[in-house]
């Protein structure tokens, strides 16, 4: 999608870009439910009536209400920075004073042709260094600040957002209200031990878009001409909540019970050997009941 060169001090090393992501959401269209076709969307002048033509519709910035500052589309073309195929590393930093909030959208950096060499060079300077590359790239006519690491083989380049269009979370008065709260230590313990008995490694393909597996599947029965019948949400039936450390013990208790459960095969993550010997039993207990049926009883 875009087609460049770092620069990293003299050295220039071509790059291809492309984007690290596969979006999997469903789309729908809108369709008219009397008619089931297509709604086509036009830009109507409300005064006239009239559809505007998209070479009459011009860009304005509402200043109050009803009231805009029309800018033409040369204006914003004066001001837009100047196209480059340079992504100019400024700094290198470490990559745990990054706050992943200021990650945006995630790129691959392909080395182009004849780049391989200074490509692997920056890869592995990088990589033994512990340093993330803090640049900067224009794409799309549009600055952005970016970040460049090591993803495994690969170098990854992720857009990051600017410091004044994050939202310090102490703005929050919810949050401020927080810091007032005291704990007691023994509900920090207990929290300690709920947090350590959760702890795993990050295995990002074990989670799933159940939701959007669900819509699909509900897709491809209607598309068979199957009749679904929306079932009505049930009533929340609202309990009485139950005190922070009754809570604690309860969830570290669960949890207990559940690690307890996989060990004997019982739970979640057991050996499948265990459970496969219950229909064996199921059939050895069968036996004296067809005894019992037999027509010599009769």
């Amino acid at each position: 999608m875009w087609t460049g060169a770092i620069s990293f001090g003299l050295v220039t090393v071509p790059v291809k870009l492309y984007s690290a992501l596969d979006r999997k959401a469903v789309r729908f269209h809108q369709l008219s439910g009397k008619t089931g076709v297509r709604i086509a969307q036009k830009r109507v002048d409300p005064q006239s009536g009239e559809e505007v033509p998209y070479q009459e519709i011009v860009k304005g910035y509402e200043i109050t209400p009803e009231r805009y500052v029309v800018i033409a589309p040369a204006e914003l073309d004066a001001l837009a920075p100047q196209k480059s195929r340079t992504i100019e590393i400024e700094e290198f930093v470490e990559l745990a004073q990054i706050d992943p909030v200021y990650y945006d959208h995630p790129y691959y950096l392909a080395p182009g042709a004849g780049g391989a060499k200074p490509y692997r060079l920056l890869h592995e300077a990088m990589r033994q260094a512990g340093k993330v590359a803090i640049a900067r790239v224009v794409i799309r006519s549009r600055e952005s600040l970016v970040a460049i690491r090591p993803m495994g083989d690969a170098l990854g380049m992720a857009t990051m957002i600017f410091a004044d269009e994050v939202i310090a979370p102490d703005s929050l008065d919810e949050i401020a209200e927080t810091t007032q709260v005291k704990t007691t230590k023994r509900e920090l313990e207990i929290a300690m031990q709920l947090v350590d008995s959760l702890a795993t490694s990050f295995e990002p393909k074990k989670y799933h878009d159940t939701y959007r597996k669900e819509v699909l599947d509900l897709i491809e029965r209607k598309a068979q001409g199957e009749k679904i019948a929306v079932q009505p949400a049930p009533e929340e039936v609202s309990a009485p909540a139950p005190d922070l450390m009754s809570a604690l013990k309860a969830s570290l208790d669960a949890v207990r019970a559940r690690e307890a459960g996989a060990v004997d095969g019982e739970g979640n993550g057991a050996a499948p050997r265990k459970p496969a010997r219950k229909p064996a039993a199921k059939k050895a207990a069968a036996k004296p009941r067809a005894k019992k049926t037999a027509p010599s009883r009769r």
